[in-house]
């Protein structure tokens, strides 16, 4: 994994008002100002390029619907074949703000188990997604939105993973030259007692499972064990999301849940589970006790972004760094592993 190379001109305005989505999004900016990025490269793409520039060249952009004044000042710098300013000016501030991200671990990164779109509350299509992993250098990055019963995240049903599925497919077909692989994949929610929130045949059928507990987070110290336990020794479940469900920066501060970690982690070693080191900066979870127990067990782990846009996948620095701070070896971290690996591991 790398670090997002500059764009340099001339470029594409598509490519540009992307890119600015990305980086902003990265930046954690309001999804509002993102999404007014995106809706323009939109417009852009649905433009006959010659009335674009005739547009351009009139000082006439903000006439075309989806796109304002800072967006036209994008599109009508890439006409003309320079580097829109404000995309140099993130790019600068993006290159300085992660030096430390291209090295070590992050650069041993190829994948991702924990990724969303906006079939359950992502924020952008697979394609979009797929294109910013390829960006950043993944190998692979696994789709995991969000199972049926998390309905405010607009989880995904029996009838609607299925369509995912086969649109991750032909999106794949479609990139086969490229060597990018998208793995079907989900992030179901850990049911009260332990099982998981899918079918027994819908589960089967995905390259890869991410379990995570998302209700009754303040469940008594023994049953929450208990639960997380029986999921994690489930055959079909790979990695184990965001472990204590925490949160640390933002209003929605949340305490970390309360359970038998060296039974659960235990029961990961034993069962070839994942330990997810959560990169999202609110989550920063596992917290630091419990990766060196989970180490000290002899737990695989992922590193994932719980990306919920394009520009979060560059959260898994954050992950890497916490990684090399507790000594944890390249090859006991799946998201460093090649293609095949990771489906041998997954399937087995």
């Amino acid at each position: 994994m790398r670090l997002l190379v500059p764009l340099v001109a001339p470029v594409d305005p598509v490519d540009a008002l992307t890119r600015i989505a990305w980086l902003l999004e990265h930046d954690r900016q309001s999804t509002y100002r993102v999404e007014a990025f995106r809706r323009a490269a939109q417009a852009v793409a649905d433009t006959d390029p010659g009335e674009l520039r005739r547009c351009a060249d009139m000082g006439t952009l903000t006439a075309i619907e989806r796109i304002g004044k800072s967006t036209a000042a994008v599109i009508a710098e890439a006409v003309a074949g320079d580097l829109p300013g404000y995309l140099a000016h993130l790019q600068e501030e993006e290159s300085s703000s992660v030096p430390a991200d291209d090295s070590g671990l992050f650069t041993a990164l190829r994948g991702d188990l924990h990724a969303h779109t906006d079939w359950s509350d992502g924020g952008a299509p697979l394609d979009e997604m797929a294109a910013a992993a390829t960006a950043l250098g993944h190998e692979w990055l696994a789709i995991t939105d969000h199972s049926p019963r998390l309905t405010v995240a607009n989880g995904l049903s029996v009838e609607r993973l299925d369509r995912q599925i086969t649109e991750i497919a032909a999106l794949n077909a479609r990139s086969d030259d490229d060597g990018f692989r998208v793995l079907a994949g989900i992030e179901v929610d850990i049911l009260d007692d332990g099982t998981l929130d899918q079918t027994d045949a819908m589960l089967d059928r995905l390259d890869v499972v991410t379990a995570s507990v998302h209700s009754k987070l303040r469940m008594d110290p023994g049953s929450m064990t208990r639960r997380m336990v029986a999921a994690v020794s489930d055959p079909r479940v790979n990695v184990l999301g965001h472990c204590t469900g925490r949160r640390v920066l933002g209003g929605r501060r949340r305490p970390p849940s309360e359970f038998d970690a060296r039974e659960v982690f235990a029961a990961c070693a034993a069962h070839g589970t994942a330990v997810e080191i959560n990169s999202r900066p609110e989550r920063v979870d596992p917290p630091d006790d419990l990766i060196e127990l989970a180490r000290d067990l002899g737990c695989l782990f992922a590193i994932d972004s719980d990306a919920h846009a394009p520009g979060q996948l560059g959260f898994k620095g954050l992950g890497a760094r916490r990684a090399e701070e507790f000594g944890i070896e390249a090859d006991r971290i799946v998201t460093t592993w090649p293609l095949d690996d990771v489906l041998a591991w997954a399937s087995a």
